[in-house]
């Protein structure tokens, strides 16, 4: 993704964001009526002992749309999440410095590691705000 945009021209600010955006929003969309079925079981007094189940039941009661419901929420949470996370890795990736040739694997491990606890830090942090909102929705 990223690379292709760059050697296509692409600036380096949509080269990082563009393929993090487009992916997370069509994951979200897809999974929304999963989620919004496994929250609705949560609930002790719902009637839908399955995800399936729940999908059904909102479907018939509710129609088809309810299945998204939340989804705006999930977006802005979800989208700007992974976008932060994988611009974060990529300046730890660039700042961290790389293990010298023949060192042992767990440095390597641990640079991903760095990286990955940044990143993902550095997302949950920027969307808790719309955790809150989202969790509220239902």
């Amino acid at each position: 993704g990223k690379e292709a945009l760059l050697a296509a021209g692409a600036p380096m600010s949509l080269a990082m964001v563009a393929p993090p955006l487009l992916i997370s929003t069509l994951v979200q969309v897809a999974n929304q009526p999963i989620i919004r079925a496994s929250i609705t079981i949560q609930n002790p007094e719902a009637p839908y002992d399955t995800v399936l189940g729940a999908m059904r039941g909102i479907r018939e009661s509710r129609g088809l749309g309810a299945l998204w419901h939340g989804t705006s929420a999930g977006i802005l949470k979800t989208v700007p999440k992974y976008c932060v996370a994988v611009f974060i890795k990529d300046i730890m990736d660039r700042t961290l410095p790389r293990p010298a040739p023949g060192a042992p694997r767990s440095e390597a491990r641990l640079r991903s590691a760095k990286k990955a606890v940044a990143a993902g830090v550095a997302g949950a942090t920027i969307t808790n705000p719309m955790d809150i909102v989202r969790n509220e929705m239902f």
